[in-house]
C-alpha cells in the first residue's frame, strides 16, 4: 500500500511554551530529568507545506523570515522525519511516494520554543493521519527526532516529565492571553545545560487535578514555579531580562523566560491589555520578534489548514 497524498497539505507548527520548567535530575547517560508545564500558542507557528514531488526524489525548501541559514539538507529534521517515517510504514507494509516540503521559517531559530520539533512533529501528524495503520508506531517513536517532539506531537497543554519525552495533558486550560518576545539573539541550549548551576532542583507543585479553569488560577500556580534554565540563559543572553522587563512593565501577570531562551512569555487579562503592550514593545524595539495574541492549541485545532 503506497501513502496517498492527492492535494498540498498546509500544516501549522505552533511554537511550545514552557510555562514553568523545573530540572529535577540527571541521568546517566547526560539527559537531563524535567518536570514542566507546556502549552502552545496558535499565533506564533512555522507553515510546512506537503505535496507530492514531481520527480523520485524528497525535496526541501525553506523560506520566511528566519529561513535564511538553515539547511535544506540531510541534517534538517524534516529530512530526518521523513527517514524516520518511512522506516515505520515499512515495517506496517506501507510505503510513500516523493515529498515535495516547503517550511515557511515563521519562528526564531535557537529561541527556546521548539520550532524544529514542532516542524517535525507537524509532519508526523501528516503521515500518521494518512496512515491509520502505522500511527502509533510512528508517535512513539517521534522522541528519536528530539526530545521535545513527542510533546509537540501530541500538540495540547500537558506536564511534560522524564527527559520531556512523556506526556501528560491537562483535562482543562483556560484561553491565555499571551505575548511572546524573542530579542533576536539565538540560545545554544548545550551550552544553557552546561552552564545550570543545579541538577536536582526541587519539582513541580501538585497541579490541579481538574487543570486551571481560569487564568487567575494558573498564575497563582506559576506564582510557586520557576525555570531553571533562565538564570543560565540570561548570563549568555543579557536580554532576556530586558525583555522580561519590558513584559513586565506593560502589566503581564507573569513575565517568564520559555525553554533554554530567549523567547519569554507574557500572561494579559485580556486581549485588549495585549495588544496594548505589543503596540508600545513593538515600537520601542523594532529588533524584537514579538507573536501574535497567542494562545494554547487544543488537539482538535492541530489539524491541516491553509494559513
Amino acid at each position: 500500500m503506497v501513502l496517498q497524498l492527492s492535494t498540498p497539505q498546509h500544516l501549522t507548527a505552533p511554537a511550545k511554551v514552557n510555562l514553568a520548567l523545573h530540572v529535577v535530575g540527571r541521568r546517566a547517560d547526560g539527559y537531563h530529568l524535567l518536570e514542566s508545564l507546556i502549552a502552545f500558542a496558535a499565533d506564533a507557528c512555522d507553515i510546512v507545506t506537503v505535496t507530492a514531488a514531481p520527480g523520485a526524489a524528497d525535496v526541501l525548501t525553506i523560506t520566511g523570515r528566519f529561513g535564511r541559514g538553515l539547511s535544506a539538507g540531510d541534517d534538517n529534521i524534516l529530512t530526518h522525519t521523513l527517514g524516520l517515517a518511512r522506516t515505520v510504514l515499512a515495517e506496517s507494509g506501507l510505503t510513500s511516494p516523493a515529498l515535495a516540503i516547503t517550511l515557511d521559517k515563521r519562528l526564531p531559530v535557537a529561541a527556546g520554543i521548539g520550532g524544529g520539533s514542532a516542524d517535525a512533529a507537524a509532519l508526523i501528524r501528516l503521515i500518521g493521519d494518512l496512515t491509520p495503520a502505522a500511527k502509533d508506531a510512528l508517535v512513539a517513536r517521534a522522541a528519536s527526532l528530539g526530545a521535545d517532539v513527542p510533546m509537540c506531537a501530541e500538540g495540547r497543554p500537558a506536564l511534560v516529565t522524564g527527559i520531556g519525552d512523556e506526556v501528560h495533558p491537562l483535562p482543562q486550560m483556560p484561553v491565555l492571553h499571551m505575548l511572546l518576545v524573542n530579542p533576536g539573539v539565538p540560545v545554544s541550549t548545550p551550552a544553557v545545560f552546561a552552564s545550570l548551576q543545579g541538577r536536582d532542583n526541587p519539582p513541580l507543585p501538585p497541579l490541579p487535578s481538574g487543570g486551571f479553569a481560569a487564568t487567575g488560577d494558573l498564575v497563582s500556580w506559576l506564582d510557586g514555579t520557576r525555570n531553571d534554565l533562565e538564570a543560565p540563559a540570561m548570563v549568555l543572553a543579557p536580554q532576556i531580562a530586558a525583555v522580561r522587563d519590558a513584559l513586565a512593565g506593560e502589566g503581564a501577570l507573569m513575565a517568564r523566560m520559555s525553554g533554554s531562551g530567549a523567547t519569554v512569555y507574557g500572561l494579559f487579562d485580556d486581549d485588549a491589555s495585549l495588544a496594548r503592550a505589543r503596540d508600545r514593545i513593538a515600537a520601542a524595539h523594532p529588533e524584537w520578534w514579538l507573536s501574535g495574541a497567542a494562545r494554547p492549541v487544543l488537539a482538535a485545532q492541530l489539524q491541516t489548514e491553509t494559513p
